[in-house]
């Protein structure tokens, strides 16, 4: 836990209580004093600074912070994911993954070869979800939570939501190990911002694969490998990233 994140309505004035796992992480974990310093956020807002003015060190751990708030938010990520929908305990990883990384939005959507049974995890509800983002964004020492859309059916999102959605990129590609083309040859002038499309463990089957190109999307390859959804989720991010950067 880099940052202590913070919802809006814990901070009253310039102060804020803790008597959760936040506390006992500070206390436990970071072992502060009385007078020591720490990164705070708001969820959704800005960074800064809290000083540690009490603390009860023993069981139930409490902290009581003073805190000032004066780096805004950082601006939304430039890279998106759009994703069939993985396994559970995978999906877990992904997203706190994803908001460590830095994802403006993460888009999970049907394919042929997603199990029925994985849309009936209570993991695609809010109040499931939300802390695994939180997790990537202490790790990450940022307060902006990524954007979660879930579309049970996949045709209508292809047809009815994604054009829309899809406007504000300036590129859109689809992981596909079967493509001859590479980053490289899909990306070659800097991105404004980049929608990523990962398929299910067994891949977008060609129906999926030409209604993505339909709507705008390059299919790429990294090579032969095959790999793992949130192993590909972290591969391709990086190689983004990278190619991203290559422009400046």
């Amino acid at each position: 836990m880099n940052i202590i994140l913070l919802e809006k309505q814990e901070v009253l004035g310039d102060r804020v209580f803790l008597a959760d796992r936040r506390a006992k992480h500070l206390i436990k974990v970071l072992q502060v004093q009385s007078g020591d310093t720490v990164r705070v956020g708001i969820i959704d807002g800005p960074k800064g600074y809290g000083k540690v003015v009490a603390l009860c060190g023993k069981y139930p751990f409490q902290v009581e912070l003073e805190v000032q708030f004066a780096e805004e938010m950082a601006e939304k990520p430039p890279i998106d994911l759009l994703l069939a929908l993985p396994r559970p305990i995978m999906l877990r990883r992904i997203f706190s993954q994803a908001a460590a990384l830095g994802v403006g939005t993460i888009f999970i959507t049907n394919a042929q070869r997603v199990e029925k049974s994985f849309w009936s995890a209570t993991l695609l509800d809010e109040e499931e979800y939300r802390p695994h983002l939180l997790q990537g964004l202490e790790q990450a020492v940022d307060t902006r939570v990524p954007e979660v859309c879930v579309y049970e059916r996949f045709k209508p999102f292809v047809e009815d939501v994604l054009p829309e959605r899809i406007k504000e990129y300036s590129h859109l590609l689809i992981a596909h190990p079967g493509s001859a083309a590479t980053l490289k040859g899909v990306i070659d002038e800097r991105p404004d911002r980049i929608l990523l499309a990962i398929g299910p463990e067994g891949g977008w089957i060609n129906y999926e694969v030409d209604r993505f190109t339909e709507c705008g999307f390059a299919a790429f390859s990294l090579g032969k490998r095959i790999l793992k959804v949130d192993t590909a989720v972290v591969a391709l991010h990086a190689r983004l990233s990278e190619r991203r950067e290559s422009f400046s």
